[in-house]
């Protein structure tokens, strides 16, 4: 692992499940921004479709490693592919994979405390605020509205604990939403 420096055009958008942030992340590349999507749920759909045991349903604590790798090889590959100058907009980062072991009681090993301290995102992190109206389960999403709640809260305290500044992004429209984040960037 290389000791990377802030990138400051990386920005993270995080917050609890079903917030909106896939959507959100859509429309900033619609906008022309560049986009990453979320390991995640990716993982959940790669391991549904193989009959795999990383699911958090099935072994927590396989799924958050295999979370927590492919989000650390996600931002080493976009730190190496990216040759703009514009922001690059995370859906989630690797410190979302270590709120997720908080939340679960899942111990963190040293290598990933380290790696959360050297990678680092631009210090400014969006984050979507629970939005009860939106929220809906799926195949993806199983948790239910209070661990919605729960999560919000989990990844205040994990972000900060990294030394990450929180920017809410308040509850209106994806193109409102797209608005305050660019705002925010270019003042």
């Amino acid at each position: 692992m290389k000791d990377l420096k802030p990138l400051n055009t990386f920005y993270i958008i995080t917050g609890g499940p079903g917030v909106g942030k896939t959507t959100l992340l859509h429309e900033l590349q619609n906008r022309g921004a560049t986009g990453v999507p979320e390991i995640a749920r990716e993982l959940i759909k790669e391991q549904q479709e193989q009959g795999g045991k990383a699911l958090p349903w099935k072994n927590r604590k396989l799924y958050m490693e295999m979370m927590f790798q492919r989000s650390v090889e996600s931002f080493e590959k976009t730190t190496i592919d990216f040759k703009g100058t514009g922001p690059v907009f995370f859906d989630r980062g690797f410190l979302d994979a270590l709120c997720y072991a908080a939340l679960e009681g899942i111990p963190i090993d040293q290598e990933m405390r380290i790696s959360a301290e050297k990678m680092r995102y631009n210090t400014n992190v969006f984050i979507l605020p629970p939005w009860q109206e939106i929220y809906q389960t799926d195949e993806q999403r199983k948790q239910d509205w209070n661990e919605a709640v729960f999560t919000y809260n989990k990844m205040i305290q994990t972000y900060r604990g990294y030394q990450y500044e929180l920017v809410e992004v308040p509850k209106a429209s994806v193109q409102v939403r797209a608005d305050f984040i660019l705002d925010s960037i270019n003042h």
